[in-house]
């Protein structure tokens, strides 16, 4: 008999839109990968990822566990987390159920199903030219779908979230029959597939698969209507002017979203106003930033602005990359993520970095200009995460240069196979070389668990200190250097000779010092160095040779 669940607390809430994040992280890089068009502010996945995980947060800190409380936390936490177009789309869908659960003590089927339903309006009304064939049509697709099947069906969610998650999915696979773009480029449109993986999330956390879900991974959709495959020539399209892409939080008094919304409207595209009289979100692709934030400090103050130029940035990396290149025949990329392991893979002579790193997977269109960018056409990329690997295959497949990618999941491991390099050598034998270097690096990574679960027999709790060798959760503590020598004793580091350490953003070298000693204490024939990463999420990267 299958399952049912008639009714859901706000802590409930909460836990079941923490659950969808983890899905989505899980196909952030793979949803990026989608994005078509050639801008900078282009990756959905990683968009929305951040967005999520903004709402969550704030959702942990609701004044109660209620309904109210905990779905209007998430719709703050969202609008104030948001990033991009896709971004700030999402948080009004979650303005949307906060509203229709202001006052509800629980959540039934056809609860949900009017949520989604009023999420599917705001999401509309933020908006100055909705396009079809987009997460808007997903969500109003989905929600109407939500509310005929919950007309008949008493309070069962489930049943409700089941059929909302299926017409999502035939909504995200017919996008390419209402957008020509997407159908030229032979993909589904990244944010209704970001919004099916997130309510595919909540749905297996209804379903009590919270368990199952550590070790699947979300499905991209493919198209239900045959494509034309030419995303190469339209990632390499560059004559089009797309000017700044401008992002800021404008915070006041009596603030009205509609009155700004129509006086931007003429200034650029891609335009989205969304908020109340104290805190409006302005997200508008326009040539003339200088005016669109002049406009916006006389209505009151700004906070977390983004100007990107759109054409610019990508170049202008480049072409600093160019004048620091060794005299080879091969380049060399690498994936990295903070100014002391940037610092550190420049001083190995690496050709080019590309930033991200763990929930900062760059797409496919960032390798990809990378590689065409690269000083030769022979290329050796670094992606150095295991959620770019597959992105990278991506890139390698787009370009006529020739590509090894050296599977690197780990910091240390990316470190070690650039040690290795030989400039003397050949592609083959370089490709060689390099992966038998990394697989003799065994990596730690150190950070604090975003919720609680139980992995491996271990029972960990939300924000307590976990000890990951070579990307699997093996120990767990509420203090740092307990968690490293715990783990530590699984690989015997008497019998290695250098164990580094990365030490990140949050972290301070003199604690990183503390670590330091206790592990020479303990192994005393063991080198150990210490370098600030500056990497962000990770407290500290240990790599042990």
């Amino acid at each position: 008999m299958a399952k049912k669940v008639t009714t859901m607390t706000g802590q409930e809430l909460r836990e079941m839109f923490a659950a969808a994040t983890s899905w989505l992280e899980k196909n952030a890089s793979d949803i990026d990968a989608l994005n078509v068009f050639p801008v900078p502010d282009g990756d959905t996945g990683t968009n929305m990822l951040l967005t999520m995980r903004s709402g969550v947060e704030e959702a942990y800190r609701a004044p109660d566990h209620s309904v109210p409380a905990v779905a209007e936390a998430m719709a703050k936490g969202a609008l104030m987390g948001a990033r991009g177009n896709s971004g700030v789309i999402l948080s009004q869908i979650f303005r949307g159920m906060a509203e229709d659960l202001a006052d509800k003590d629980s959540v039934t089927g056809p609860n949900i199903a009017r949520a989604l339903s009023k999420a599917s309006k705001i999401a509309y009304k933020g908006l100055t030219n909705p396009t079809e064939g987009t997460i808007l049509t997903v969500i109003r697709e989905a929600s109407t779908a939500a509310l005929k099947k919950s007309a008949g069906n008493g309070k069962d969610l489930i049943t409700v979230l089941e059929t909302t998650v299926n017409t999502a999915k035939e909504s995200v696979a017919n996008t390419p029959a209402l957008l020509p773009v997407l159908k030229e480029a032979g993909v589904v449109d990244a944010g209704g597939q970001g919004l099916y993986t997130i309510l595919e999330g909540a749905l297996q956390y209804l379903k009590g698969e919270t368990e199952q879900m550590q070790f699947k991974k979300p499905q991209v959709i493919t198209s239900s209507i045959p494509l034309t495959l030419r995303l190469p020539e339209m990632i390499a399209a560059d004559e089009v002017p797309y000017g700044y892409c401008t992002e800021f939080m404008l915070k006041g008094e009596e603030l009205e979203p509609e009155k700004i919304k129509t006086h931007l409207v003429k200034k650029g595209e891609s335009l989205i106003v969304v908020g109340d009289d104290t805190t409006v979100r302005v997200h508008i692709h326009t040539l003339e930033p200088g005016n669109i934030v002049k406009y916006a400090t006389s209505l009151g103050t700004i906070h977390q602005v983004s100007i990107r130029n759109m054409d610019e940035q990508h170049r202008d990396f480049v072409a600093a990359q160019k004048e620091k290149v060794t005299s080879t025949d091969i380049a060399t990329i690498a994936v990295v993520a903070g100014k002391g392991l940037e610092e550190v893979f420049k001083s190995l002579g690496v050709s080019s970095l590309v930033h991200g790193g763990q929930t900062m997977n760059p797409s496919t269109k960032d390798l990809l200009h990378a590689v065409e960018q690269a000083p030769s056409d022979k290329v050796i990329l670094l992606p150095n995460n295991k959620n770019i690997i597959l992105t990278a295959k991506q890139a390698k497949s787009l370009t006529k240069k020739t590509i090894e990618i050296i599977p690197t999941e780990t910091v240390p491991q990316g470190v070690a196979a650039l040690l290795a390099f030989d400039y003397e050598a050949n592609l083959d034998t370089n490709t060689n070389l390099m992966k038998q270097a990394m697989s003799n690096v065994k990596t730690i990574e150190v950070t604090r668990a975003v919720r609680a679960t139980q992995v491996n027999g271990l029972k960990i709790k939300r924000k307590q200190i976990i000890s990951l060798l070579n990307g699997e959760i093996v120990a767990v503590s509420n203090n740092t250097a307990d968690a490293i020598l715990n783990t530590l004793i699984k690989i015997d580091p008497e019998k290695s000779e250098i164990l580094t350490i990365y030490y990140g953003a949050d972290t301070e070298l003199s604690e990183a010092e503390k670590v330091a000693a206790g592990i020479r204490a303990k192994y005393p024939g063991l080198q150990v160095e210490i370098i600030r990463g500056n990497q962000p999420h990770y407290n500290y990267i240990l790599s042990v040779e």
